[in-house]
């Protein structure tokens, strides 16, 4: 799970670069001096990783409690079946149910923060921004984070937002480094894999939760159950 996370991170990054993307080109990053502008890059990208991390690590933990009350494998289908309606259904009928609407005033105070953040020559001043970043809403970290959150460990969901997180590097580095590289047929394809990883990571969150006796893909109920028996009694 933790390498699909990675290859999710990494096409996904795609789609970073559209939605993050302007950030990165404006960060007041030292274009004279590449020492410096590289310790401020990976500074942006240690605060970003740091709050997929603390995400992961928060919705795994939640995952694990519905664990331990038997509940992981209809999590996993749960999620795998939400991953792909995400994809299936049009976009307007989930913008009947836009959950971000409740918070669009901590996202405009985000914003601003990172407008304010974006002047700012401050030694933080990247790190924080990559911490900013990392919160804003975005369709793409719901999916990472529904991952997270069916892992049903709170270790492996800070985990499988680090991966997913570093899988975003390469793209959003180069992004930083040479702007909006990305044009015509070549974003577009890269566009339309987006939505067909994200149906087979939920195909495959189902298939864990079914317990087919696949291993590694889709453990028996019996392993899963005694795993869950195990860690209880461990605590």
């Amino acid at each position: 799970m933790i390498l699909t996370a990675l290859l999710f991170g990494l096409l996904g990054s795609f789609h970073c670069v559209g939605m993050c993307g302007p950030i990165a080109f404006l960060m007041p990053v030292d274009r004279s001096n590449a020492v410096k502008r590289v310790l401020q890059i990976l500074s942006y990208h240690s605060g970003r990783l740091l709050t997929y991390a603390t995400l992961g690590f928060i919705l795994g933990s939640v995952g694990k409690r519905l664990q331990l009350f038997g509940l992981q494998q209809q999590l996993s289908i749960a999620v795998g079946v939400l991953m792909i309606l995400a994809i299936a259904l049009p976009a307007k009928t989930f913008g009947k149910y836009n959950f971000s609407k409740p918070i669009y005033k901590l996202v405009g105070q985000l914003k601003t923060a990172l407008g304010y953040q974006l002047k700012s020559k401050k030694p933080g001043t990247f790190f924080t921004l990559g911490l900013l970043n990392g919160m804003l809403p975005c369709g793409l970290v719901y999916m990472a984070v529904f991952g997270a959150l069916a892992t049903g460990s709170s270790l492996e969901g800070g985990l499988y937002m680090l991966f997913f997180g570093l899988g975003t590097l390469p793209l959003m580095t180069t992004a930083i480094y040479l702007g909006n590289f990305l044009k015509g047929k070549t974003k577009q394809y890269f566009l339309k894999a987006i939505p067909v990883l994200v149906v087979l990571m939920g195909c495959l969150f189902i298939l864990r939760g079914l317990g087919l006796g696949i291993p590694f893909v889709s453990p028996s109920n019996q392993v899963a159950v005694a795993q869950v028996d195990a860690q209880h009694s461990c605590h």
